[in-house]
């Protein structure tokens, strides 16, 4: 399996065999990110890639659709299965401990879900903070958990993976809009 994350901060990939990381790459998001040549430096040989894994949001309109697009069109050419797992869902599997899961949402807000249930988009001061947060942010402002407290991206993707759901090709649905204050 390879897992695209490239709705945050950072961007994240990880080729996993069986219930094993082979390979995992951390960088940071942006303009000068290239999704394809992160991938051909883990899987110099694709087919050994049997399904396709992308964070589907909430995060970053742009980055959301590079890791997407980059997925479908892998799993599309290589005949493998497509599955979609929400970005907060990755993030919070990186704790080892409760904690607020949270992605930027722009203009100073951030996206999160609580060990509680609780999600939404907020203002820095707004996010709960009866946990301490996880996620990939541009800014500062929260109590973050130290990396080195954290599993690795791959580590977090064996874990969430359970939660992921086979996708269509063509049903691939990004969550990036906010609608009232809230994620749709």
């Amino acid at each position: 399996m390879l897992a695209l994350d490239t709705s945050s901060a950072r961007s994240a990939l990880a080729l996993l065999e069986a219930e094993q990381v082979v390979a995992e790459a951390v960088r940071p998001s942006g303009r000068d990110f290239d999704v394809a040549a992160e991938v051909a430096l883990l899987a110099p040989d694709p087919r050994v890639i049997d399904s396709v894994l992308v964070a589907l949001g909430p995060g970053s309109f742009t980055g959301l659709r590079q890791g997407i697009a980059f997925g479908v069109g892998l799993a599309l050419g290589l005949g493998a299965q497509l599955y979609g797992i929400g970005t907060l869902d990755l993030a919070a599997a990186r704790a080892k401990e409760p904690a607020v899961a949270v992605s930027d949402a722009g203009r100073g807000r951030v996206f999160y879900l609580a060990p509680d249930g609780r999600r939404g988009v907020a203002e820095l001061g707004s996010v709960p903070r009866d946990w301490p947060a996880v996620g990939w942010l541009r800014g500062e402002g929260l109590a973050m958990l130290p990396d080195a407290s954290l599993r690795s991206f791959g580590e977090a993707v064996l874990i969430a993976r359970k939660t992921a759901r086979e996708v269509g090709y063509g049903t691939v649905k990004p969550e990036y809009m906010i609608e009232f204050g809230r994620l749709v």
